[in-house]
């Protein structure tokens, strides 16, 4: 059974007045997450994982030394797929209901949210990923360094961030800090994140 990569959830040129442009989907949809893909099949022909969720593939593979490339391509597969439904044209504003009492009980209003979940974003060093993660019914912020995600941790992911540079730069340059502002105000789908709290 081969992996197979998920259409975008909205057009490609979709988020383009909300900051990101089409041509950033080209390469980062349709060059980067298709490699991913690609990589991913190649390695897994043939063996055991090739018959298993990309979930347990993911699981399965991290800290194996004999199949860092299978671990980091499964995540980065499943990775970008949830940070695309993690985006939404006109997004952003706040949450309602359970998750956001959860956030508020959790950091004390929606703006401290913002504010840890911007730090991790801004401070990840180098490649990775800023999360706000359900640890057993608690919410927190973590970050993951370049294909890590919260499934190895035992955490339920809730939103994400990619902060590598091929996320912002053809719309953001080197301004990290721009783009995770304009993620937080404009794309949230807060309405993805709310359903897989409730999942």
């Amino acid at each position: 059974m081969a992996f197979t990569q998920p259409p975008l959830p909205f057009p490609k040129d979709a988020l383009e007045p909300y900051g990101m442009k089409a041509e950033t989907f080209d390469y980062h949809y349709g060059k980067h997450h298709a490699a991913y893909v690609t990589n991913l099949n190649k390695l897994v022909e043939g063996t055991p994982m090739e018959s298993l969720s990309l979930e347990d593939v993911i699981k399965q593979s991290f800290g194996d030394s004999s199949k860092v490339g299978v671990f980091n391509n499964a995540a980065q597969v499943w990775n970008h797929t949830f940070f695309w439904n993690c985006l939404k044209a006109g997004g952003g504003g706040a949450p309602t209901g359970e998750l956001a009492a959860k956030i508020d009980a959790a950091f004390g209003s929606l703006d401290k949210f913002k504010e840890e979940f911007s730090n991790a974003a801004a401070t990840q060093f180098g490649s990775g990923w800023a999360w706000l993660v359900d640890d057993g019914g608690t919410l927190k912020v973590t970050k993951t360094p370049n294909a890590e995600n919260p499934l190895v941790h035992g955490q339920k992911p809730l939103l994400t961030l990619d902060v590598w540079e091929h996320a912002y730069y053809l719309d953001f340059q080197n301004a990290r800090p721009a783009f995770i502002k304009n993620f937080l105000d404009n794309l949230v789908n807060w309405d993805f994140v709310a359903q897989n709290l409730a999942a």
